[in-house]
């Protein structure tokens, strides 16, 4: 059997006109994945196709429908990856900020501007003109809601602390994701200008801003 597949993966690489190491099949989703992030960082969104990402990926134009049917279920994936990614670095900033809910909230926001600057490919695929329909996408859609919840929870935690005021929690949530997501995309679009020196320092700015307007009355 690994005779079969090391032949199966230098007839893929061949076929490919690979710059790179043929993969074993194991590893072909996470491959693929890596490639599409690396088309849209390089060459942006317009240039991802499941042929662009077999090339980059050192493998056979056919190799990718064994996992995604089409560049859209290729964007689902990789936009549901970067969505449990920022979920997970949304509750790790929080962490470090226990009996403090206003601190919590605020951490949230600084981690959700500093994953957009980190992480731009991943952040344009989940939020950019052409990314997937995600109800076409279950796993897709609970991912994003699960993200979105770490944000709605943290509103919560504010109001049972009396410090944000009465209201739906997710339309509230909806109001603070609204300003810190426009200044990541912001600053993702490189619009800030020379403000993006200070972006640290403008996030601060914002998240503050935010959570006043969210204040009791």
């Amino acid at each position: 059997m690994r005779r079969a597949d090391r032949r199966g993966g230098r007839r893929a690489g061949t076929q490919g006109g690979s710059r790179r190491p043929s993969y074993h099949h194991g590893d072909l989703r996470r491959a693929l994945l890596g490639a599409a992030l690396e088309l849209v960082e390089r060459e942006g969104a317009e240039a991802l196709t499941l042929r662009a990402a077999a090339r980059r990926a050192g493998v056979s134009q056919a190799a990718p429908y064994r996992h995604f049917r089409d560049k859209e279920a290729l964007l689902a994936a990789v936009a549901e990856e970067g969505f449990r990614s920022l979920t997970e670095a949304l509750l790790q900033a929080a962490a470090p900020h226990a009996g403090d809910p206003l601190g919590r909230l605020r951490a949230r926001g600084l981690a959700y501007v500093d994953f957009a600057t980190s992480h731009p490919a991943h952040f344009r695929i989940m939020f950019g003109r052409g990314a997937a329909d995600r109800s076409a996408h279950p796993e897709l859609m609970k991912a994003a809601r699960e993200a979105f919840e770490a944000l709605v929870s943290g509103i919560r935690e504010c109001q049972d602390a009396g410090i944000v005021r009465p209201g739906d929690p997710e339309e509230l949530a909806l109001c603070a994701w609204s300003a810190t997501h426009g200044l990541a995309m912001l600053a993702v679009d490189g619009q800030l200008g020379e403000r993006a020196v200070h972006l640290d320092a403008l996030a601060q700015a914002v998240t503050a801003s935010v959570f006043f307007g969210l204040g009791q009355r």
